[in-house]
């Protein structure tokens, strides 16, 4: 179970990482004319920031057996889980939302739903692994 929180991690990472070129290929954090549509610049440099901190954790856990290292790689999988949702909340405002039309500024929707699942199911199993693993 912990190796396949390691590659379920490292596959949302991969997720992410194709979103966040694609955001960069389209005008990067230039703000779009439309208030409404604008992702705010802390959740996006600290999600993908956290997400590899808490992945790098992860991995160093794996490596070495330490209990600590699984509840710190998943209390930075928390605040990037938050981060994250702050950012589908804008993401939603901004399909939805008049003023959002034609800013360019949306990613596709089968590659937000492929990571936010891949998160939540992350997040899952470090939570249910980290919970489950034994003393000593």
């Amino acid at each position: 179970m912990y190796a396949a929180a390691l590659i379920l991690w490292s596959g949302t990472a991969i997720v992410g990482l194709c979103l966040l070129i694609a955001r960069l290929s389209r005008g990067g954090m230039r703000r779009p004319p439309a208030k409404v549509t604008r992702y705010p610049v802390i959740p996006v440099a600290g999600h993908p920031v956290l997400a590899l901190t808490g992945l790098g954790l992860w991995a160093w856990y794996l490596a070495s057996g330490r209990q600590a290292y699984a509840w710190a790689a998943f209390g930075v999988l928390c605040v990037t889980a938050l981060l994250g949702f702050i950012l589908l909340t804008r993401w939603f405002t901004g399909i939805g939302g008049r003023h959002a039309r034609d800013t360019g500024d949306q990613p596709g929707i089968w590659g937000v739903l492929l990571h936010g699942l891949a998160g939540i199911s992350t997040f899952a199993l470090v939570l249910v692994t980290a919970t489950t693993m034994r003393h000593g």
